[in-house]
């Protein structure tokens, strides 16, 4: 497919009914009660407090037991569905590059003791610079990007980090497959620009860099301000024998005294921030040991040299002397205009946090208290379906505001308030569910009868990997 290709629109309520057809196709154990859910989940009116009170909605015609059985023993087609939001339309930039941002969100269960598969995961406390680790499960989100500054983003994937998970092999993986599945849509072809793959503090860009190397993408991350980096080292002096070292000068992020002069410098503007300056290193890499992810590198450890970016600008909100921003990029040779791409393409990734506030706040992706993990994926893949149906019925939403709220632009409608007119698209949309069948509900557990099959306490974080052959064999012997 060629960029000619990509700009053409396509029209909108198409879209909309094809993604709702396939996801229907998709839900291969109790599929009407779960397409229900989703259904009921777009069009309940407010934020989704409690998850049984979907089952009230008119668009969900069965009965709040059919909502917890679709959950904890339906079943969903993940790699269908995966490949259906990887052919549908996707944001990009003016020059037509995609642009993804992987970011992880914590589904926080503090209280789930019986839930297995818990991590610690890292929380901001109250106070200033304070964090905690709470128990709960991870998941990584894979997203587009548009370019300008929005609240949508275009979910691709998601992922749940396990115990024995190594986080930035896993991620690895997940980028991968979706560069495939985008490949194989027709969203990349060769001779388009590489895609641009954005990510935070929290994951070591240089080894994800290692580990993606062999794929036509660039690798865009964060650095913490206390990490030192090496230039290549200077030629060999003629005839001086002995090993060519690896590593030439020190450059130490807080001490600008081994800061050279930048390769690249660059001012602009700003409307919310003020002046941005920018300068940028070239052919900056890691120190890497053998500890850690690299314990297991049998050959030589490699250098892995990128552009070292250093961003400050005059204010934020809410702090009047902000501290620079080092991010570090994954090629090297950058002009002024890759510079200046970068860095508005990694303030853009923030736009993936106003994402897992609206599954959060809004749609209640956390709100349910289900015990399996499978159950809370199920789930989780329910609100990205349904998050996706808002983005393909943007164009076709109206502006229902309430009478405090200020008109939106054009084309400038937030998932919200787009959430809120759905119900008006949903009894044109296809409805592909059956009718509800007659039932009662079951007699229960009689009264004074106590629970004889309690649930086994689980424990919490980084576990090894279980045996599965032990588990097959115990099944057997009973």
């Amino acid at each position: 497919m060629s960029l000619l290709q990509h700009r053409v629109p396509r029209d909108a309520f198409a879209e909309l009914s094809r993604f709702r057809t396939e996801l229907y196709a998709c839900l291969t154990g109790r599929r009407d009660a779960l397409f229900e859910l989703s259904d009921a989940l777009l069009c309940t009116d407010g934020p989704v407090k409690t998850l049984v009170e979907l089952s009230l909605a008119p668009e969900h015609r069965r009965g709040h037991g059919a909502l917890y059985g679709g959950l904890n023993c339906g079943n969903l087609d993940v790699a269908r569905l995966r490949t259906a939001l990887a052919g549908l339309p996707l944001p990009r930039t003016a020059e037509g590059r995609l642009v993804l941002a992987v970011d992880v969100s914590n589904w926080l269960r503090p209280d789930a003791n019986t839930s297995p598969e818990r991590l610690f995961c890292h929380t901001y406390g109250r106070g200033r610079g304070s964090a905690q680790m709470i128990p709960g499960w991870p998941y990584s989100f894979v997203a587009a990007l548009e370019p300008g500054r929005t609240s949508w983003t275009a979910v691709l994937d998601v992922l749940r980090l396990r115990p024995w998970d190594d986080a930035i092999a896993v991620t690895a993986v997940q980028v991968r497959e979706v560069f495939q599945r985008l490949y194989v849509a027709g969203q990349w072809q060769i001779g388009d620009p590489p895609v641009l793959i954005v990510v935070d503090a929290g994951y070591d860009v240089t080894r994800l860099a290692f580990l993606l190397a062999d794929l036509p993408v660039e690798l865009l991350g964060r650095m913490r301000s206390d990490r030192v980096l090496f230039f290549p080292p200077p030629p060999q002096p003629a005839g001086k024998r002995g090993r060519k070292p690896k590593h030439g000068a020190e450059f130490t992020f807080e001490d600008p005294a081994t800061h050279p002069v930048p390769s690249i410098t660059t001012v602009t503007d700003t409307t919310h921030y003020g002046r941005a300056t920018v300068r940028a290193w070239d052919r900056l890499h890691p120190l890497l040991t053998r500890r850690s992810a690299w314990t297991d590198h049998l050959a030589e450890l490699p250098v892995i040299e990128g552009t070292v970016i250093r961003l400050q600008v005059d204010h934020l909100r809410g702090d009047r002397n902000p501290r620079p921003i080092w991010l570090w990029w994954s090629a090297t040779d950058a002009t002024a205009a890759d510079v200046d791409r970068l860095w508005q393409a990694f303030l853009r990734r923030f736009d993936l946090e106003h994402t897992f506030r609206m599954f959060k706040q809004t749609l209640g992706w956390t709100t349910p208290k289900l015990r399996e993990p499978a159950a809370a994926d199920r789930w989780t893949w329910l609100v990205i379906a349904a998050h996706t149906q808002l983005r393909l019925a943007r164009p076709l939403a109206e502006d229902l505001r309430r009478p405090w709220e200020r008109p939106a632009r054009q084309g400038r409608l937030t998932p919200a308030r787009v959430r809120r007119g759905f119900r008006r698209l949903h009894g044109k949309a296809p409805q592909p569910t059956s009718a509800p069948k007659l039932s009662t509900a079951g007699p229960g557990r009689p009264i004074g009868m106590k629970n004889k099959h309690r649930a086994q306490e689980r424990t919490v974080g980084k576990q090894g990997q279980p045996d599965l052959t032990a588990t097959i064999t115990i099944g057997r012997a009973g």
